[in-house]
């Protein structure tokens, strides 16, 4: 699909000397895609704040400790 945007010619040369001038679609198209993954990632880290209570877990007492059991059950894990 075509679509119309308006730089000014600024942020055109920029692009440019990035991209060379026939490169223009393709590095728009790639800032684009990940200007759109930043913010979907930024409404999935705004929907999970708050979704662990803040006290109350299992390596509240010894954090350093839980991470070792942790290590130790992840079958993954070699040695």
């Amino acid at each position: 699909m075509r679509m119309h945007i308006e730089l000014d010619d600024e942020l055109v040369s920029k692009v440019d000397a990035l991209a060379g001038h026939r490169g223009r679609s393709a590095f728009v198209r790639t800032a684009i895609e990940r200007a759109i993954r930043t913010e979907l990632r930024w409404e999935q880290l705004e929907t999970a704040a708050g979704s662990i209570a803040d006290d109350g877990h299992e390596w509240d007492k010894d954090p350093a400790e839980w991470v070792r059991q942790q290590r130790r059950g992840d079958s993954r894990r070699g040695g």
